[in-house]
């Protein structure tokens, strides 16, 4: 004879917790949500009744009756790049403070997955939204236009934000890691990318503008795979045995600069001696390197700051845009060991 199938555990609802308290559900739902509004022996019944009870409030339907969800929803096309290792803990210290929990999902670098993310998010009904980049598709635009609630794009500048843009010219710090080679007096600058995402593209596009500006022949390689330190050293492989007279090269992002440096000391070639590099992001690894990285840095943690800080005085503030809604936080380059002078090189 079959046992009859386990019941599953009942969730505890707020009238459990009103129950053990020996309070109205009213009075129960104002200890929890807000406490200020009863005595503080009130709050006591009930916080101990709900602790003892494992009692998780549905804020779903409490959304339903407010815009006061204390969550801040974000979307970024990496958890593994330490790109966002800053970013991240920037919103995480701007917002952890104000009590506002911080949801994030994972885009893997792909528009139909990052709209997916942005409609699951919508639907956990956030206070405010924060993308890391500026690409989104016409639907999780539209979406993200009527959702009421401040939407911050960042990492890049957009034309035509869709609320709210703090980011910084890709293409032109892009140009200006390239225009750094060729000023040190090389010609032959290679360039190197992964993955193919609109930031990449846009420093190819700066990388392209020092080149017809210098008279070069571009000299790139790329593939449309998450970047990683062993496919810097395969990338560089490949645009040595295409253009072995390379004698610098400009890397979409530090990962990818890095494994073109140990690449290079595989091959017994100095840098800068024989190969200039300069990668992208300024990592924490980047000064730390041997030969020290040359490289662009980015203000990601300022960044993502700032538009924690903006979201905040508008949720929780005065409720106002800012004026300015469009922030331009620029780069920097940083010119370290690995790049030289062609043929003064030490």
């Amino acid at each position: 004879m079959k046992k009859p199938p386990k019941s599953r555990p009942k969730r505890v609802t707020l009238h459990d917790v009103a129950a053990r308290a020996r309070v109205s559900m009213v009075t129960a739902s104002r200890a929890l949500r807000r406490p200020e509004m009863v005595s503080l022996d009130l709050r006591d019944r009930v916080n101990a009744a709900a602790r003892a009870l494992a009692y998780v409030p549905n804020q779903l339907a409490s959304a339903l009756a407010s815009r006061r969800t204390g969550r801040i929803g974000v979307i970024v096309p990496s958890l593994t790049n330490g790109v966002f290792n800053d970013y991240l803990r920037a919103l995480h210290d701007v917002f952890v403070p104000a009590d506002i929990q911080v949801l994030v999902l994972n885009s893997h670098y792909m528009p139909g997955r990052e709209e997916k993310a942005i409609l699951t998010m919508l639907g956990q009904f956030p206070e405010a939204i924060v993308l890391a980049g500026i690409e989104q598709t016409p639907h999780a635009r539209k979406a993200l236009q009527q959702a009421g609630i401040p939407v911050v794009q960042t990492m890049e500048l957009a034309a035509k934000p869709i609320d709210i843009n703090i980011g910084l010219s890709q293409q032109d710090a892009g140009y200006a890691a390239a225009r750094h080679l060729f000023d040190l007096g090389h010609r032959h600058v290679g360039q190197i990318s992964a993955p193919l995402d609109s930031r990449s593209l846009k420093r190819i596009d700066g990388y392209l503008q020092a080149v017809r500006e210098f008279g070069a022949t571009p000299m790139m390689v790329s593939v449309d795979l998450p970047s990683s330190i062993a496919s810097g050293g395969e990338l560089l492989g490949e645009l040595l045995a295409r253009w072995p007279s390379t004698t610098a090269i400009f890397c979409g992002n530090d990962n990818l600069a890095l494994g073109a440096l140990f690449e290079c000391q595989r091959r017994g070639f100095g840098v800068p001696r024989d190969l200039s590099i300069v990668g992208f992001n300024d990592l924490e690894v980047a000064a730390s390197a041997c030969p020290s990285l040359s490289t662009i840095a980015t203000p990601r943690y300022e960044m993502a700051r700032r538009a924690g800080e903006i979201i905040l005085e508008i949720i929780r503030g005065s409720g106002r845009r800012p004026k300015q809604r469009q922030i331009d936080l620029g780069f920097r380059l940083i010119a370290r060991e690995s790049t030289g002078e062609l043929g003064n090189s030490s």
